[in-house]
């Protein structure tokens, strides 16, 4: 799993090992596996039953896993389902708001990425970031609105939700985290509101996006994948760096080093997107 090519990340329930084996054979750069929402709570127990089982006839699986929230009853459980297994590479950690917990987890020897659905975990940002273990943030945008209130689907509501996203690209970067990942698109049939969706996160510094349906990884992944033209425009930058001092134009641009470092940024993410 390079951590330069993650664009798709499909969540899929722990108590359908079938789907399981589904999504690690789909288009997904990545899979969750969900012990959190996507399992009824009198299920719980159950899933990491099923989980267990399923890595035992399958050792060379490898992927992520979505424990339950800190201060649930089953966080020390998820906790010693992740330590376990080799074949769990992440803990995805939700609502998360406080350091303390992000070191009980952190504690697994697993890298962490926190999903931030919550205005504490919001305003806890500036600490949880540089929590050892933390490789990049996610962002949980439905919750997030459940519990301010907002209006789903409205300018409203997308103006405070672009806060948050703001901070967890701001604060990503003043940490030298990974770039953040956005929060999966309730849309699954509507593949055209995905790709505007994850298109409009890669302008806002995004690197990828949590899915929740095989049907949004095309979208998702050609919206995180630099273009044709963005390829060439880089192409010549760096080719013309490599022949001139200075600044320099391409196409009647000028061009000086942070845009010759966002063209190897893009050249890098082109190579890491097509190996």
């Amino acid at each position: 799993m390079n951590p330069d090519a993650l664009r798709s990340i499909l969540f899929v329930p722990a108590t359908r090992p079938e789907r399981i084996a589904k999504a690690l054979a789909s288009a997904a750069d990545a899979v969750i596996v969900d012990l959190e929402d996507a399992v009824a709570e009198s299920d719980k127990a159950r899933a990491r039953e099923v989980l267990d089982a399923f890595l035992e006839h399958h050792p060379q699986a490898r992927f992520m896993v979505r424990i339950n929230a800190p201060g649930t009853r089953h966080y020390e459980a998820d906790l010693a389902l992740g330590a376990r297994h080799a074949a769990i590479t992440h803990l995805v950690v939700p609502k998360v708001e406080s350091c303390q917990a992000l070191e009980k987890a952190a504690a697994c020897g697993k890298p962490l990425w926190p999903l931030i659905e919550t205005a504490r975990g919001l305003l806890a940002l500036p600490s949880l970031v540089f929590v050892a273990g933390v490789e990049r943030l996610s962002f949980g945008a439905l919750d997030m609105s459940a519990e301010l209130g907002l209006a789903p689907g409205t300018p409203g509501a997308g103006q405070i939700l672009d806060q948050g996203r703001y901070q967890l690209v701001v604060y990503s970067r003043a940490a030298g985290l990974a770039p953040p990942i956005e929060s999966p698109h309730p849309t699954i049939d509507n593949t055209d509101a995905v790709a505007q969706a994850a298109t409009r996160a890669r302008e806002m510094g995004f690197a990828g996006m949590l899915c929740i349906h095989p049907r949004q990884l095309s979208s998702v992944n050609q919206a995180f994948s630099p273009s044709e033209a963005d390829v060439a425009w880089a192409s010549k930058v760096v080719e013309g760096a490599t022949r001139q001092e200075g600044a320099f134009s391409v196409d009647g641009q000028m061009v000086d080093a942070p845009v010759i470092a966002r063209a190897q940024a893009i050249l890098a993410r082109h190579k890491a997107c097509e190996s």
